[in-house]
């Protein structure tokens, strides 16, 4: 294995989950198609080095779990300056939780939610890396 090829979420809105990925955290889409067949939009967003695949099906149940139960936690996207990237969401609406600091790294992380709740984490990295 060499590295994470996407990572696959549902919304249960597809427009709006489309919105939030595409316009609000500003992620490129790669392709989007509708697959009459199953009912569902799949969008393709360029998170760097991975991809975001967003589905909508219809109906789909509600996340079972908070995100401390066993199973994918939350989904980190690294950036360069962490200020600048909370001040961009918040002016869009969306609700930050306090900037800490990892005690391993000594980097700094924040996290907020995505239309559905998902956990999601803003951690800073090196500018270079």
């Amino acid at each position: 294995m060499r590295a994470i090829h996407h990572i696959a979420i549902i919304g249960s809105d597809y427009q709006r989950s489309r919105a939030f990925y595409h316009e609000t955290l500003g992620l490129p889409i790669i392709r989007e198609v509708f697959r009459e067949e199953r009912a569902s939009w799949k969008c393709d967003l360029d998170a760097g080095n991975a991809q975001i695949e967003l589905f909508s099906f219809p109906k789909p149940p509600p996340r079972p779990s908070r995100p401390e139960a066993c199973g994918l936690r939350h989904l980190s996207f690294a950036v360069a300056d962490l200020d600048a990237e909370v001040a961009r969401l918040e002016v869009r609406g969306v609700a930050c939780e306090p900037i800490r600091i990892d005690p391993y790294t000594d980097k700094r992380f924040t996290f907020f939610a995505d239309p559905d709740g998902l956990p999601l984490e803003l951690y800073e990295v090196d500018p270079a890396g």
